[in-house]
């Protein structure tokens, strides 16, 4: 039998403690100790031990297997690794290809509201060089135009709104 002695910081004697050699891991499980006083625990050295229990032969086994792999496991593991790289890089695409076009859509955005501000623009310049009275002048005097009679104007109410057909003589 060992014996080793290790003094505590508040205890004022020291301890002997004997080990049985039976004891594989040297936890002090077995250990005896021989004084007249209370031995004080030393509880950081235990939490910071392992607790390991004896593992029976088949609990060996299976973990040694489960830590082997198989070339069918490894072909599994790169088979889904491919898979989910092909499938993260097409989402990536995609994710970038809807950007793209958002951008494009709103510059084509841009491109017809300054096309519609410039047409309304263009519009009110139009309308107010128009001078319908000046219209009318050249109409009648320099054309010939004359207003209706009270035989020439014909109403027509229409059942179907959508368009109007011109309906002759001739049918």
């Amino acid at each position: 039998m060992a014996a080793r002695t290790t003094n505590s910081r508040t205890s004022r004697s020291s301890y002997n403690y004997t080990y049985d050699r039976n004891d594989r891991n040297n936890t002090g499980r077995s250990a005896y100790v021989y004084g007249n006083t209370v031995r004080m625990l030393d509880v950081q050295r235990q939490i910071e031990e392992p607790q390991r229990k004896a593992l029976s032969r088949e609990v060996q086994v299976n973990r040694a297997k489960a830590k082997h792999m198989n070339l069918g496991y490894v072909l599994f593991l790169v088979a889904a690794l491919a898979t989910a790289a092909i499938i993260l890089i097409s989402y990536i695409r995609v994710q970038a290809e809807i950007t793209t076009m958002t951008e494009h859509i709103a510059k084509q955005e841009k491109v017809l509201n300054n096309l519609r501000i410039s047409n309304d623009e263009m519009l009110t310049r139009i309308e107010s060089r128009l001078d319908l009275e000046e219209v009318k002048r050249v109409a009648i005097g320099e054309l010939g135009m004359t207003y209706p009679k009270e035989g020439q104007i014909i109403t027509y109410e229409s059942v179907n709104y959508d368009y109007a057909r011109r309906v002759t003589e001739d049918n």
